[in-house]
């Protein structure tokens, strides 16, 4: 009777006990509500933090609007990300801590193509899906079935940073003939000087320059003055940020007398640059991803970039957002899609439904091809125009970026010579 009446007592008290706790919110966290985890490294320093920062303050807008909304699968979302320091040799480092030490359940690569070069291999070991942010051609070699780019370049993003460079070209009058190709020796600008090549022999023109140069340079003003001496119609320059500022400071200095002049240059998109060169942007023709017009008013982009813009001075990062974030906010809101539809995190399930659906962001709707290229490119040719001295606020309204190309978001006239 004892030993029954001391197990009535137990079996009462660790009732009484298990319902205080669950009253005061104090039982053990279920399994099911630990957070999800979304791994990446990003170029927070380096070259390329410039593009990295923004980018990491997109992730973290859609993560807090994710979580406001109860999270996925009934769980918070939790970012895991370390600086890359703009270095492709810490990427093995950092993918293999975040998969094996803090044991993220998905990753998404950080900004750019030479980052993500490195990322691939890694994937495809693993066999996880991968959303690749702002990489150019990094699946031509591999095709691998399970990677997926952001960036709107189309099936064949070889030439997309040129194609409407060229296309533009061709319906000027008189149709230019000679043309100057000019890009940093490194992974992008080669991958968009192939591209160039192949659309100058597709479309007739003649190569008047074709060089690379070092990484390492300086002074970009022999390199222009070099480009002079060949008298070319159209100068197309492959460059990354600083490339790209020395680019444009030389070919105003010295008056390059030349039509369209840019194309492939990254760098002309950030707040900081354009704040620095300021009317010496005037007619330089370059690609871009979104830039205000009435022609991108896609649902949710106004009220993402007021957010990001808001938080944007506090974090030090690039003030306007118009290039990288709206894309990297779409890129998770793919994965967030994905993820409810399927009801899953196997890498399997979700890079299956990938392939197979349509996405509504806030860049519009996106789908994917074979190769996980956007099926329909969207890589958008700007012109400034009227720039008028370094203020930000200039470019908040249409008309100083103005989309020359694709047709369905032009929204006005190319204005040459650069040189005026």
């Amino acid at each position: 009777m004892i030993r029954h009446r001391s197990l009535r007592l137990a079996v009462t008290l660790t009732a009484t006990v298990m319902t205080l706790l669950l009253a005061s919110g104090a039982m053990f966290v279920a399994r099911g509500a630990d957070p999800i985890k979304i791994g990446f490294g990003m170029a927070l320093t380096g070259g390329l933090s410039a593009n990295g920062k923004p980018a990491l303050l997109a992730l973290q807008i859609w993560k807090d609007d994710v979580n406001k909304k109860g999270g996925l699968l009934g769980r918070p979302v939790e970012l895991v990300y370390y600086d890359d320091q703009t270095n492709p040799a810490t990427i093995p480092g950092i993918y293999t801590k975040l998969l094996e030490v803090d044991k993220v359940d998905l990753v998404i690569s950080g900004y750019g193509t030479n980052l993500i070069a490195p990322l691939l291999p890694i994937a495809m070991e693993r066999k996880l899906t991968l959303i690749g942010m702002f990489g150019l051609a990094n699946n031509e070699k591999y095709q691998y079935p399970s990677y997926f780019q952001i960036q709107p370049a189309g099936p064949d993003p070889q030439t997309s940073t040129a194609i409407g460079f060229f296309e533009l070209a061709l319906r000027q009058n008189p149709k230019p003939q000679t043309v100057a190709i000019v890009g940093a020796d490194a992974e992008y600008p080669q991958n968009a000087m192939v591209g160039a090549r192949e659309l100058i022999k597709k479309f007739g023109f003649k190569t008047v320059y074709d060089k690379n140069y070092p990484p390492s340079t300086v002074d970009y003003t022999p390199i222009v003055r070099a480009i002079q001496a060949t008298s070319p119609d159209l100068v197309f320059i492959a460059s990354y940020p600083v490339d790209s500022v020395g680019m444009v400071r030389a070919a105003t200095e010295i008056g390059l007398k030349t039509q369209p002049f840019g194309g492939g240059m990254v760098g002309m998109q950030y707040a900081s640059f354009m704040g620095q060169l300021a009317d010496k942007l005037n007619r330089v023709v370059n690609y871009h991803l979104y830039v205000p017009s009435p022609k991108m008013k896609f649902p949710g982009i106004e009220e993402f970039l007021q957010t990001y813009q808001a938080r944007a001075p506090q974090q030090g990062t690039d003030p306007l957002g118009f290039y990288q974030p709206p894309f990297a906010y779409a890129a998770v809101q793919v994965l967030e899609q994905a993820i409810k539809a399927t009801g899953s995190l196997d890498d399997g399930k979700l890079a299956d439904y990938i392939h197979k659906n349509a996405f509504d962001t806030i860049v519009g709707e996106i789908r994917f091809d074979e190769r996980g290229e956007w099926a329909k490119p969207r890589l958008l040719m700007v012109q400034f125009q009227n720039v008028q001295g370094s203020s930000l606020d200039q470019y908040k309204q249409s008309g100083k970026q103005v989309i020359l190309y694709p047709a369905q978001y032009r929204d006005g006239d190319v204005q040459y010579p650069f040189a005026k």
